[in-house]
């Protein structure tokens, strides 16, 4: 798939969205992209991850023994991956605050890991999602996400492979422009979220 088929798929969904959002990060945004909409339809789904599984297959030479995703936006993807890749998909959830594994969820020692998340911002999540990956014993070889908000500039320690790279501009919550300040905000994303 091409950029332009990419970028077809999210507006198809109306997976695009325009307002005033509070990121996961604690960022503001006049652009979300919610690829739960995308995800909805399982056929686009396949389609987008199957082009992410190939690109993940052209760029990393060691053996994936799992995939690992954040909850709650990384599951879905996750999953899916993990089909595509014919290995294993878990995720992790947050308790007190930090990632861990729940729901008999296990990583062998030394297991090679993918990590799948949706959107990558700052990498917040992705790193969160390492600490509890190597908690459990095992080695993050690549990060694979269906869109790189900050257009390649998260550096991680491994690969970050992803189906779209674009950036949209951020804001810290006390330099927000004008027309953007005078939009009522809204938090999107599953960091929010209580448990």
């Amino acid at each position: 798939m091409n950029e332009q088929q990419i970028i077809k798929e999210f507006e198809d969904a109306q997976a695009i969205l325009k307002g005033h959002f509070i990121l996961s990060s604690g960022l503001h945004s006049d652009t979300y992209l919610q690829c739960a909409r995308v995800l909805m339809d399982a056929q686009r789904g396949a389609r987008l991850c199957k082009a992410l599984a190939d690109k993940v297959q052209a760029q990393i030479s060691e053996k994936i023994d799992m995939v690992v995703a954040p909850a709650m936006g990384g599951v879905v993807v996750g999953y899916e991956m993990g089909r595509q890749l014919g290995v294993e998909s878990i995720f992790c959830e947050r308790a007190d605050g930090s990632f861990c594994l729940r729901r008999g969820f296990d990583i062998e020692d030394g297991a090679n890991i993918l990590l799948v998340e949706d959107v990558v911002t700052t990498g917040k999540s992705s790193l969160e999602t390492v600490d509890c990956i190597t908690a459990y014993g095992g080695k993050v070889v690549a990060e694979a996400c269906l869109v790189d908000r900050s257009a390649g500039s998260v550096k991680m320690p491994f690969p970050l492979i992803s189906l779209l790279k674009i950036e949209v501009a951020t804001y810290e919550p006390h330099k927000l422009p004008t027309a953007l300040a005078e939009i009522p905000a809204v938090k999107p994303g599953s960091r929010w979220l209580k448990n």
